[in-house]
């Protein structure tokens, strides 16, 4: 309401809603009914489901009050943009990080699994009123690292050489592909690459997961710092086309990837399930992989093309057997 009248704003809502644990008020659990009488549930591991299938659907029907309840407060959003009629000259993106296992592929959450459909397929919706395009749908690929120059292009910005994001602005208006492909994943699991019709998750070629290293100028985890013994045979590395010509610690990953565990089952599982390659038209569900020589070397020529676009390590050639 304070900038309604401005101009070149920006206005970024962070919610940690939808996420675990899975938390609403009553009304939005009135709207998922059900008989479930076992004990409280609403915070699942990041494991295997181990749980009955009555408390997996109960799960669900929890989360699903929680949709309910972001989307309300999204509503309260789209609400004020219809009163102060912002629609006119303000562009409108919404979306997600990442997806959420619900029991699909017999697994809660993310991280450990496969990148499926469910984890890496975000919802994106966005509203540009230079062209007003609005109901409709596109199955053009696009990724998080669009999102950047989509903006700064709308805020008439030049957008960087070593950018390799690239603006939306002809897909909104037309449909019209932006790129033929696109690569994700997570790091030290599968490499995957998907052209909208077929998936390939590329899989380390040995158990031990290696050569795998960790780059940065924050040697720190998520939860703790870097421990002596894994900074003890650092190194800087070269630059990165994206690194503005500094050179980055290289810090060997291998060790922790491979040590930590849940149960007995090592953190990282992409070997053992292998490299895996699947039709999400004809199998969206991602249940029947896919044995095609002929496709998958057409899926490898786009995965080597793309982790040479982003400057990936040389060493992840080796460590994929792509060397």
């Amino acid at each position: 309401r304070t900038n309604r009248n401005a101009d070149r704003w920006l206005l970024q809502i962070e919610a940690f809603d939808p996420h675990e644990p899975f938390f609403s008020h009553q009304k939005y659990k009135d709207l998922y009914p059900h008989d479930y009488h076992g004990r409280h549930f609403d915070w699942p591991n990041y494991d295997r489901v181990k749980e009955t299938p009555e408390e997996v659907q109960h799960l669900i029907y929890e989360y699903a009050a929680l949709l309910s309840m972001c989307d309300h407060s999204l509503g309260r959003l789209l609400d004020v943009m219809d009163e102060l009629d912002l629609w006119k000259d303000t562009m409108l993106i919404v979306g997600t990080d990442h997806g959420f296992l619900l029991g699909e592929h017999e697994w809660w959450a993310k991280g450990r699994m496969p990148w499926y459909n469910e984890l890496a397929r975000t919802p994106l919706f966005i509203w540009d009123p230079r062209s007003g395009r609005r109901n409709v749908r596109t199955n053009a690929l696009a990724q998080w690292i669009d999102l950047m120059p989509t903006l700064l292009e709308y805020f008439g910005v030049d957008i960087p050489e070593s950018v390799t994001g690239v603006s939306l602005r002809d897909t909104i208006a037309t449909g019209r592909p932006a790129r033929d492909a696109v690569l994700f994943g997570i790091h030290g699991g599968h490499v995957n690459v998907t052209d909208g019709k077929y998936v390939y998750m590329r899989a380390p070629k040995s158990a031990d997961n290696s050569p795998l290293y960790n780059y940065t100028l924050m040697p720190a985890h998520m939860n703790r710092l870097f421990s002596v013994e894994e900074l003890k045979d650092a190194q800087l590395a070269e630059p990165f086309n994206f690194t503005k010509g500094l050179r980055t610690l290289k810090i060997n990953a291998h060790a922790y990837a491979q040590s930590r565990a849940v149960g007995q089952e090592p953190y990282i599982l992409a070997y053992q399930y292998g490299t895996l390659l699947f039709d999400i038209e004809a199998d969206p569900k991602q249940e029947h992989p896919l044995q095609d020589a002929e496709i998958e070397r057409r899926m490898i020529d786009k995965l080597v093309r793309l982790m040479r676009q982003h400057d990936a390590p040389a060493e992840q050639y080796e460590r994929l057997g792509l060397a």
